[in-house]
C-alpha cells in the first residue's frame, strides 16, 4: 500500500482524485487500469457519434473524451465518475453551431464553464436539487427523441443533401426521401442495435458499442457494401495529438450566447451531478457536489482550447466503468489516455467505421437516456406534475432546449408556491381534535430496540428531498426496521415520492423493513395515485404511529421466528 499523505487543505475543496490517494494501492491500480481500458474503448464510438449528430467532425468528440475525461476525473468531487461528450448536448450543441458557428460553440462552452465553476466555487453544487423531476424527465424525454430524429438519415442511408433544425421539418423531409433508402445501410445499422442489446442481455460488462462497431466495420468492408464511412464524410480522423488553439474571441456573440451558455451549464450540471449519484449507489461513495462543479467547469473553459465539445458526466459510461472494477478516478484518467492511444496509433482505421453502424448506437443510447420507464409513474400522479412534464417534453421537442427548460422552471417556481401556500391551514381545536391526536404523539410511547423512527417534518418538495439522506447515510447502523413518520410532512411532490422510493428500495435491499405512518390528506392521496404500497406493501403503511409500532413488533416476530427456524 502507499504511504498515507497528510493533508493540511480542507478537505471539503479537495478533488477526489487526490483524497483518494490516503489509501490507494496497487491492488486498486490494477482494477483502475483494466476498467480505464474498457471504458475508454466504449466511449470511442459514442464520443464520434455525439460529435457528428452534433454538427462537428468525429476527431472533436475523441479530443473532447481526451481532455475532459482527464480533467473531470484528475479535479471532480466524484470517485469513479467519467466524464466526457454526451447525448444530453447533442440537441443544443447542433443549435449553437447552426446559429452562431464552430466559434460561437466554443465560446459558448467556456462560459458555461465558467458558469459551472462559478456555482460550485460558491458552494452552490446543491442548487441543482430545485429542479423538479417532470422538468428532468420532460427535457430528458425530449432530447431523446431529438437525436432519435437526427439519426434517422444515416439509420436507413438515406440520401438527404441537408437535414432541417427544426424536429416538424426534419420528419417532412425525412418521409421525402425515404424511397432513396439503402437496405444494405439499414441493415448494418438494425444489426449493431441487436449486437449491443445481445451484449446487455448476455453481461453488463460486455462493451457492447465498441463489439457492435467493430461488427459492422468488419462487415461492411469484407462484404464491400456501398455505405458512407467516416472516411468518405470527413476524411477520416487525423493522427496526433489534440492541437492547442485559443478560441476567436468574438464580443458581438456573448448576448445572444448567455441563454444557450445557461443551458449548457445546467444542463452539465444536472447530468454530471446525476451520474455522481448513479456513482455513489454503485461504489458505495459519496460525491462532492461543489468540487465536482468546478472540475466540470475547468474541463468546459479547457475543451473548446482543443477542439472539444461541452462535456459532462456521462451516466452509462461511469455505471460501465464501475462494473469492469473501478476504484479510484485513475479509472478516468486511464480512459482519456486509452483514447489518446487511438488517436495517435489507430486514428486512419476510424475511416472505415460505417456511418450507419454510429446511428445504430446513437439510436441504442437515445432510448436509454430516454428514462421512458418513469413515464408511467408520473402519469399516476397529480394533474400538474403531469402537465409539468408535459409542457417541457413539449417544447424540448418542438420549441428549443433554452425555453423548454426555463418554462420548466416557472413552472416548478409557480407549482412550488402553490403547494407551499395549500399547506396552510386554519381549524378550530376541539376535544375531538386532541383525542384523535392522542394516537401520533410520540411521548408515551416505547420506541423498541429492533426499530427506529425519522421523522420528516414541512413540505417534501423538490429542493429538499436531499434532507432525507439522514436515514440513508449511516444505513450499517439502522436497526431491522425503520418507521417513517409522515404526520408532519404537509404535502408532498413527484421529486419527494422518487426520494421515498429510493429510500424503501435501499432498506429493502440490506434486507430491511420500511414502515410509513401518519401520511395527511395530500401526501396520502399521492402515494396511493402512485401505487406507493406496492414498493413497501400496504400492509407497511399504518394510519399512526401506534399502530406502525404493533406492526414493527409484527415484523420482528416474523424475523425471530426465521431465525430460530434457520438453527
Amino acid at each position: 500500500m502507499l504511504p498515507s499523505i497528510s493533508l493540511s487543505i480542507d478537505d471539503r475543496w479537495l478533488p477526489k482524485s487526490v483524497l483518494s490517494l490516503r489509501d490507494y494501492s496497487l491492488n486498486k491500480f490494477s482494477h483502475d487500469v483494466i476498467a480505464g481500458i474498457t471504458v475508454g474503448l466504449v466511449a470511442l464510438p459514442l464520443a464520434m457519434a455525439f460529435a457528428i449528430a452534433s454538427g462537428l467532425t468525429p476527431q472533436a468528440g475523441i479530443y473532447c473524451a481526451v481532455v475532459t475525461g482527464f480533467l473531470i476525473s484528475a479535479l471532480g468531487g466524484s470517485t469513479t465518475q467519467i466524464g466526457g461528450p454526451t447525448g444530453a448536448f447533442v440537441v443544443v450543441v447542433a443549435g449553437i453551431v447552426a446559429a452562431h458557428g464552430v466559434d460561437g460553440l466554443f465560446m459558448c462552452t467556456v462560459m458555461a464553464g465558467l458558469l459551472l465553476v462559478i456555482l460550485g466555487a460558491t458552494g452552490m453544487g446543491t442548487a441543482v436539487k430545485f429542479i423538479p423531476r417532470p422538468v428532468v424527465i420532460g427535457f430528458t424525454n425530449g432530447i431523446a427523441v431529438l437525436i432519435a430524429s437526427t439519426q434517422i438519415k444515416d439509420f436507413f442511408g438515406l440520401h438527404m443533401n441537408k437535414v432541417p433544425g427544426e424536429f416538424w421539418l426534419r420528419m417532412r423531409a425525412v418521409a421525402a426521401d425515404f424511397p432513396s433508402w439503402s437496405p444494405k445501410a439499414t441493415i448494418l445499422a438494425a444489426g449493431t442495435v441487436g449486437v449491443m442489446l445481445g451484449c446487455r442481455a448476455i453481461s453488463n460488462r460486455i462493451p457492447g458499442p465498441i463489439v457492435a462497431m467493430l461488427g459492422a466495420t468488419v462487415a461492411a468492408f469484407f462484404l464491400k457494401f456501398p455505405v458512407e464511412t467516416v472516411g468518405t464524410r470527413f476524411g477520416g480522423i487525423p493522427s496526433g495529438l489534440p492541437h492547442l488553439a485559443i478560441p476567436h474571441f468574438r464580443a458581438d456573440l456573448i448576448h445572444g450566447l448567455l441563454g444557450p451558455a445557461f443551458t449548457v451549464a445546467m444542463l452539465g450540471a444536472i447530468e454530471s451531478l446525476m451520474s455522481a449519484v448513479v456513482s455513489d449507489r454503485m461504489s458505495n461513495d459519496r460525491h462532492n457536489p461543489n468540487v465536482e462543479l468546478i472540475g466540470q467547469g475547468v474541463a468546459n473553459i479547457v475543451s473548446p482550447m482543443f477542439g472539444g465539445l461541452p462535456a459532462t458526466g456521462a451516466i452509462a459510461r461511469t455505471a460501465t466503468s464501475i462494473r469492469a472494477g473501478a476504484k479510484s478516478p485513475v479509472a478516468g484518467i486511464v480512459h482519456s489516455l486509452t483514447l489518446l492511444c487511438v488517436l495517435l496509433f489507430a486514428a486512419p482505421l476510424a475511416g472505415y467505421i460505417p456511418m450507419a453502424a454510429l446511428a445504430g448506437i446513437l439510436m441504442v443510447v437515445s432510448y436509454n437516456m430516454g428514462e421512458w420507464r418513469e413515464i408511467p409513474q408520473l402519469l399516476k400522479l397529480t394533474k400538474t406534475d403531469i402537465s409539468v412534464w408535459l409542457v417541457t417534453f413539449a417544447l424540448t421537442v418542438f420549441a428549443d432546449l433554452t425555453v423548454a427548460v426555463e418554462a420548466g422552471m416557472i413552472l416548478a417556481a409557480l407549482l412550488f408556491i402553490a403547494r407551499v401556500a395549500s399547506t396552510t391551514t386554519v381549524s378550530q381545536v376541539t376535544d375531538e381534535y386532541v383525542e384523535d391526536g392522542r394516537v401520533h404523539i410520540l411521548q408515551d410511547k416505547d420506541i423498541p430496540y429492533y426499530a427506529t423512527i425519522f421523522r420528516i417534518h414541512g413540505p417534501f418538495l423538490f429542493g429538499a428531498t436531499e434532507k432525507v439522506a439522514a436515514i440513508t447515510e449511516k444505513m450499517h447502523q439502522l436497526p431491522p426496521i425503520v418507521i417513517i413518520r409522515l404526520r408532519n410532512m404537509t404535502a408532498i411532490d413527484a421529486t419527494g415520492l422518487f426520494a421515498l422510493e429510493e429510500v424503501a428500495k435501499q432498506l429493502h435491499a440490506t434486507k430491511r423493513t420500511l414502515i410509513l405512518c401518519g401520511a395527511r390528506e395530500q401526501p396520502f392521496r399521492v402515494m396511493q395515485q402512485a401505487e406507493f404500497e406496492e414498493i413497501v406493501g400496504r400492509e407497511n403503511i399504518c394510519a399512526n404511529v401506534q399502530e406502525a409500532l404493533r406492526r414493527a413488533e409484527a415484523v420482528f416476530e416474523k424475523i425471530e421466528a426465521k431465525a430460530v427456524g434457520a438453527k
